[in-house]
């Protein structure tokens, strides 16, 4: 028997270090892949294209809208962002989970597109600590740190849309959670497949014990 491969879903206020808690999964499970989000926001020095973003300009960015080619977008502090459905389907159909980094808007998207799609917010300790930690980063001007932290307790209301909240105290403690949420997700019975993909796995099961010729 296997077992059917789904989305998780990791949203937060920019600077809750969702991107920390990526890397980790990722390096835990090798049946877990990263979906590359596409976006109009400028690179950073430290970003690579076609590794942590998909940068595209506007008017492509619009093309691929009106192509239906997102599973979600949105437009989140000035910049547009966007899951490219192909590449989550692709992953899916290889039998490999995937993993994605969005905002509020996407994750409830996502989870309207896909409904076995497993949310997680990752939800700082404070305001406070959330203004030190995206100050320590020192990745953007002041007015942006200003508008995230203005746009925080707006995304923070989307608690209710979400499967599950991690506090992130520590980054030990978080990444710990965050492992024990998809390995109890992978393990649920609704996932269960017969070596052809289908779900009566009982039957399945029963055939493969029973003796032969009985």
């Amino acid at each position: 028997m296997r077992r059917k491969p789904f989305v998780m879903v990791l949203s937060g206020p920019s600077g809750a270090g969702k991107s920390t808690f990526v890397a980790g999964l990722l390096q835990t499970f090798t049946d877990l892949r990263f979906s590359v989000s596409a976006t109009t926001r400028p690179r950073r020095p430290h970003e690579v294209d076609g590794r942590d973003y998909h940068f595209l300009a506007e008017e492509e960015f619009e093309k691929r809208v009106g192509a239906g080619a997102f599973l979600e977008h949105a437009e989140v502090h000035g910049a547009r962002y966007g899951t490219l459905e192909a590449e989550v389907s692709n992953t899916l159909r290889q039998g490999l989970s995937i993993l994605l980094d969005v905002d509020v808007q996407g994750g409830v998207n996502v989870k309207h597109r896909l409904p076995d799609a497993v949310l997680v917010f990752i939800l700082p300790p404070s305001l406070q600590v959330l203004e030190q930690r995206l100050r320590q980063r020192g990745t953007e001007a002041e007015e942006t740190i200003r508008r995230r932290l203005q746009r925080a307790p707006e995304e923070i209301r989307h608690l209710s849309d979400y499967d599950y909240v991690v506090v992130n105290d520590t980054v030990a403690e978080t990444q710990e959670a965050l492992v024990a949420i998809y390995r109890a997700e992978s393990l649920r019975r609704e996932r269960l497949q017969d070596a052809g993909g289908g779900t009566d796995v009982v039957a399945a099961w029963l055939r493969a014990e029973s003796p032969s010729g009985r």
